[in-house]
């Protein structure tokens, strides 16, 4: 995480706010256990205010005619129909595979070694996107003990390669591995086979000299049937598992969904408030106020009423941003996260209670899957002149001692982020 300095003005505990001061702070989220700080500093009478307004956006009623009911109903359902369809991601594991397919319909299978084989991790990532005539794109990580003395056979040139091994069959090298990437490429001849060999129980191994790593087949099948059900693809002459005699017409297969475009603004923290007033509360009265936005209180931010400061800056020239450490867990933290209005009605909405960072108009949450960090989830927030808007959510796949951080970036939902200045 970076360290972002904000202008802010921390609510003291029964004061009003006061003259400048700073506050370091820390947070996490999700699966994984980063530690960053920030400083806030306290706001003066003409202090600008950063917030992330969390607001829902509401879509627009359909006003028509009665006249024209009836059409536009059939439009809406074909139209309405699809996109909701689009918009269900998948997130389904089966033993020692998974696939994450998100709302664009492009669909991730990550293979990993048999979980007591920890001596010689491996992960394959194969991607398909939508469409009857898309095809499936490979590649291969190494990771333990002998993965820096492999990569660096690698990195001296062609010589030293990945070869791929199914049931004892050299099925060649890959492509040349990619230092900045961290993997290989698996060749196309390469995907075929390992896909052929996916669906029946085989022994897939990627070797190098004289080690050679082992992928698990156990669940292979029931994750490429899923990503088949996503696609639109079962019974298709294009489903990884095929069914039958795959009698079903490639029309079937759902098409690619562009994904949703966000224009992300950045906030004013120098705007003045049209009601020309400086926003002042006390500390116990702002945790009241945010306790209305919550379900459960106690276990959604059990940190809501301690000592810790608040922490508030301004978006706009009517919206506040107010963070407040929630929870703190043996290797995650995290932040609530609300927007509401300099004045009354302040009408606070929830962003978040798993923030770990904040910085011009983006808002992080990432968290470790345990405490090592092999693993990690992270869902990304944008601020878009009025509210915060989701606009990424993934995970890096299983913790399987790969690497650092995890091994491939598998996300479900997706989004064209245009930043406005």
């Amino acid at each position: 995480m970076k360290n972002n300095k904000t202008t802010s003005l921390p609510v003291l505990s029964e004061m009003a706010f006061v003259p400048p001061q700073t506050i370091s702070h820390y947070h996490y989220h999700y699966h994984y256990h980063y530690h960053y700080h920030k400083k806030f500093n306290l706001l003066t009478d003409n202090a600008h205010i950063k917030i992330h307004s969390i607001k829902i956006k509401k879509l627009p009623l359909l006003m028509t005619k009665k006249i024209l009911l009836p059409l536009f109903a059939a439009i809406s359902t074909a139209l309405f129909g699809s996109v909701t369809q689009a918009a269900t991601p998948v997130d389904f594991s089966n033993q020692d595979w998974e696939v994450a397919c998100d709302n664009t319909r492009t669909c991730r299978l990550a293979g990993y070694q048999a979980e007591n084989n920890s001596d010689l991790p491996v992960s394959v990532l194969l991607v398909r996107r939508a469409g009857a005539n898309a095809t499936v794109d490979g590649k291969v990580k190494l990771g333990g003990a002998k993965e820096s003395s492999a990569k660096a056979l690698m990195q001296l040139g062609s010589r030293h390669r990945i070869s791929l091994f199914i049931n004892d069959r050299d099925y060649g090298e890959t492509k040349p591995y990619s230092v900045s990437g961290g993997h290989a490429e698996l060749t196309s001849a390469q995907v075929s086979a390992l896909l052929e060999a996916l669906t029946k129980s085989s022994k897939v191994e990627l070797v190098i000299r004289n080690t050679r790593w082992q992928l698990s087949d156990k669940g292979a099948s029931a994750v490429m049937l899923k990503a088949d059900e996503a696609q639109g693809r079962v019974g298709t002459s294009s489903a990884f598992i095929r069914t039958g005699s795959s009698s079903k017409s490639s029309s079937n297969v759902l098409s690619p969904q562009a994904a949703l475009s966000l224009r992300m603004v950045m906030p004013n923290p120098k705007a003045i408030s049209v009601s020309k007033k400086k926003f002042a509360m006390r500390s116990s009265q702002l945790s009241e106020l945010m306790k209305s936005t919550m379900k459960d209180v106690e276990s959604d931010c059990p940190n809501l009423t301690d000592s810790s400061s608040w922490r508030v800056s301004r978006l706009n020239n009517k919206q506040l941003l107010a963070q407040h450490d929630c929870w703190t867990g043996a290797y995650n933290a995290g932040t609530g996260v609300w927007v509401l209005n300099d004045t009354k009605p302040y009408q606070p909405t929830l962003v978040t209670t798993s923030a770990t960072d904040y910085s011009n108009g983006k808002l992080t949450s990432v968290q470790k899957g345990r405490g090592i960090g092999d693993c990690l989830s992270k869902t990304d927030w944008v601020w878009t002149g009025r509210a915060f808007e989701k606009s990424h959510e993934s995970t890096t796949g299983m913790c399987r001692l790969i690497e650092a951080g995890g091994a491939w970036q598998l996300p479900t939902y997706v989004t064209e982020v245009k930043v406005s200045r």
